[in-house]
């Protein structure tokens, strides 16, 4: 007797239709395309990191070779030692007080006929218009960087710190933002053309016999000081950069300066002070001044243009206008109230940001391309 054969009834998988394998590669047509964008974004954030918090090199342009400039003032107890060009704008040169031609390794300039007597000023006001309007227009820019580092309002904020190149922010200090206790050390890295930039949000005060020291390749011609307010450098202290305050600045007896006072809308006091030369560093970019025929190449290949008998150079690039009556390129006077944080801070020797987001869109639309053709041939094989 053959035993009774028992069929085995297993569950049918459901039909697949036509229209849910469609809906199926379309989300994965999607997938991929949203993959393939965000792919893109993170390798080029990896390849170019850092980009925004790059600094952009400060402009002085024809305020480069001025040791002491002013507003409404210049006065001096003697024997101060400058080596560079004096100027003050837009005071009358009356305004002028105690300093004397054997004090200046340069040329006194005055807005008018009125110079100091025996100071052998120079009466050029075009060119001290110029050089406010670029002190300006470099005052914005340092002031405009986006801070690296921010420290908070105390005293002595500054001082026992070594620092790399950066931006540098600060408030008002109970004492001082950097006292004698212990020096303020600036690292090049190595690199000569590493940028300090320090934004000073209110004043800034500096210590008896404080000190700013370089070391590892910086140079003082890279470092900017920014001042909201005033600045005072007190008795015996050595400092380092060009100094740009808002209002004024004043030097005690025997402070040094390593680079430039500048004082936007108020006067410059000096006791006895010392202003060398910093050393010269190569200029990044073509100054607004008119370059020479016989102008030299720099080791980058751009021209710049001859240095005043000053010897005053720095990052700004030269000055036209060591000559009174020489005609001075002009550009928009830029005059802005308080101590205005504007802009993102460029790139200084990194990729164009430009550059970078244009490849984002055209990998993202070439990602968006190939889902789109992907998508068309699943539609046509289904139909």
């Amino acid at each position: 007797m053959r035993p009774n054969r028992t069929t085995l009834l297993l569950p049918l998988a459901p039909a697949v239709t036509r229209r849910q394998r469609s809906g199926l590669r379309r989300r994965a047509t999607r997938t991929s395309v949203a993959g393939a964008t965000l792919l893109t974004a993170v390798l080029l954030s990896t390849a170019f990191p850092g980009v925004a918090s790059a600094t952009t090199p400060v402009q002085l342009h024809t305020a480069a070779p001025f040791a002491v400039l002013a507003g409404t003032a210049v006065t001096d107890v003697p024997t101060s030692a400058i080596t560079g060009d004096v100027g003050l704008s837009p005071a009358a040169g009356s305004k002028y007080a105690g300093l004397k031609k054997a004090e200046v390794t340069g040329t006194i300039y005055a807005a008018d006929a009125t110079g100091p007597a025996g100071a052998g000023a120079v009466d050029n006001p075009g060119l001290l218009t110029q050089a406010k309007n670029d002190l300006t227009t470099a005052f914005v820019s340092a002031a405009g960087e986006v801070p690296t580092t921010t420290y908070v309002t105390g005293d002595n904020q500054l001082g026992g710190k070594t620092l790399t190149p950066g931006v540098y922010a600060f408030g008002h200090a109970t004492t001082a933002n950097l006292t004698a206790a212990s020096p303020l050390v600036l690292n090049g890295n190595g690199d000569p053309g590493a940028l300090f930039v320090f934004q000073a949000s209110s004043d800034l005060v500096t210590a008896s016999n404080s000190v700013v020291q370089l070391e590892n390749g910086a140079q003082a011609c890279n470092v900017y000081w920014v001042v909201g307010s005033s600045a005072t450098l007190a008795t015996s202290s050595t400092f380092v950069g060009t100094l740009m305050a808002l209002t004024s600045a004043t030097l005690a007896t025997g402070a040094t300066v390593q680079g430039r006072i500048l004082a936007r809308n108020g006067a410059v006091t000096l006791d006895a002070n010392v202003i060398p030369t910093p050393p010269t560093c190569a200029a990044t970019t073509t100054p607004t001044t008119a370059t020479p025929a016989s102008a030299a190449t720099t080791a980058a290949g751009s021209p710049s243009t001859t240095a005043p008998t000053s010897g005053f150079t720095g990052s700004g690039g030269s000055a036209a206008g060591a000559t009174p009556g020489t005609a001075i390129a002009t550009s928009a006077t830029v005059v802005p109230t308080g101590f205005p944080h504007t802009g993102m801070g460029g790139a200084a020797r990194g990729p164009s940001a430009d550059l970078i987001g244009l490849g984002i869109l055209s990998l993202a639309a070439a990602a968006g391309v190939t889902g789109l053709v992907a998508r068309r041939r699943s539609e046509a094989s289904e139909s």
